[in-house]
């Protein structure tokens, strides 16, 4: 199925389970109650773009973490591929194979020019609500410093209750 439209601020993320290169299943809902997701949809490992931006989300990872926040790459390419590609840079963080974009297509990343993968970025709170999107196709490090603005002002934020 398609997606109906992009996904936005306000949204209940749809629910995904995808495999790591090492063949375990990723839920998103297994974040639930517990941490902030980042999850990042790119066009494919290796290409000049998207090492940059894996590079970037490697170099900020711990202020990710220490936000109390997870971060999920994910793209086409095949598990093999993913773990040659976060071998090579030593990407610390998930990164998860969606084969026929069936996840990209219900986050809503279409493609660029109708030819290139997306590149999206969306920012899901502990119940499961998209608090922040980027898409930025030729920006790719810009993904990481918009996510980690909005993680702070969620943070600066006095809790519900």
């Amino acid at each position: 199925m398609g997606a109906v439209g992009k996904l936005e601020v306000g949204d209940e993320a749809p629910d995904f389970c995808l495999r790591t290169s090492s063949g375990e299943e990723v839920r998103l809902s297994r974040f639930r109650g517990h941490k902030e997701v980042v999850v990042y949809f790119y066009p494919r490992d290796g290409t000049p773009g998207c090492t940059v931006e894996a590079c970037a989300f490697r170099d900020e990872y711990e202020r990710f973490r220490d936000a109390g926040a997870e971060v999920i790459g994910i793209s086409g390419d095949t598990a093999e591929s993913h773990a040659r590609f976060s071998g090579r840079h030593r990407l610390p963080f998930i990164l998860l194979s969606d084969p026929g974009g069936a996840v990209a297509s219900r986050f809503g990343v279409g493609k660029t020019l109708g030819i290139l993968p997306g590149r999206a970025t969306f920012l899901v709170d502990r119940q499961g609500i998209v608090r922040h999107v980027y898409r930025s196709q030729l920006l790719p490090a810009q993904h990481i410093t918009q996510m980690l603005r909005v993680l702070a002002e969620i943070q600066s934020k006095p809790a519900a209750g």
